[in-house]
């Protein structure tokens, strides 16, 4: 069975949804429905590691690839993320090449990262699993993308792909706009036009993008990779649709 990387590397268009803790109904709801991944966000709101695992726990039971948002800098909590068997971590506000080879290190054992190795750990198996075992299933699905929210971050778009460990990118539209002086997010003219020129270095890079949306329509028009549907919009546009108003 391929793995989540193998799928994304691949160029199968993956469709994922993005959820802050608690919410483990949302994902056995997104496994029901379908979806080939969550994204757990443990950047804004609770992040305690204990739920953290019940809702990775929860997603791998119905099939669905994990990736977890931790804060900037924060390579103790993206051991323990991957430690707890997500297939990978999302990192916001990545600005340099330098930042997202510290990211890779964080998240990949040695000779490509520093990462603290254990095997007792859920992904490893509670030491089911040989250290060569380990180490190879943990090159082979871990999964790496940076989040780009400042313009420097975008002009530096082809260099932070170039990284080794680097599986696709991130831009944060809501961030880079505020960043930009704008309140308009993904609707500005110049969020846009950032947004479509990381797209084409990533095309470059030969290398997927991962975008945040909130509609079908915006899916359906994000460039090739995975596909991040924000449920909390998704859901309260739904909610307010009921009201009728």
């Amino acid at each position: 069975m391929s793995t989540l990387k193998q799928r994304l590397s691949a160029g199968e268009r993956l469709l994922g949804g993005l959820l802050r803790l608690p919410s483990e109904t949302l994902v056995e709801m997104a496994g029901v429905a379908g979806l080939d991944f969550v994204v757990l966000d443990c950047e804004h709101g609770p992040a305690d590691l204990v739920p953290l695992q019940q809702h990775v726990v929860a997603a791998q039971a119905h099939g669905l690839g994990v990736l977890v948002r931790v804060g900037a800098a924060e390579p103790a909590l993206v051991l323990r993320v991957l430690d707890l068997g997500a297939d990978g971590i999302i990192v916001p506000h990545v600005d340099t090449a330098g930042q997202a080879r510290a990211i890779v290190s964080a998240a990949h054992y040695p000779p490509l990262g520093e990462r603290g190795f254990a095997t007792y750990s859920r992904a490893g198996r509670f030491g089911a699993r040989g250290i060569a075992e380990h180490l190879e299933r943990s090159a082979e699905t871990t999964i790496v993308v940076p989040m780009l929210e400042t313009p420097a971050a975008c002009e530096a778009a082809g260099a932070i792909l170039a990284v080794p460990g680097v599986d696709a990118v991130l831009v944060g539209p809501a961030d880079l706009s505020v960043a930009m002086g704008l309140t308009g997010g993904a609707a500005e003219p110049r969020v846009a036009q950032a947004m479509t020129e990381v797209a084409d270095a990533a095309e470059r890079a030969g290398k997927p993008m991962a975008s945040i949306v909130a509609t079908v329509e915006q899916g359906a028009a994000a460039p090739p990779g995975a596909v991040i549907y924000n449920l909390a919009h998704v859901l309260l546009h739904a909610l307010r649709g009921l009201t009728g108003r």
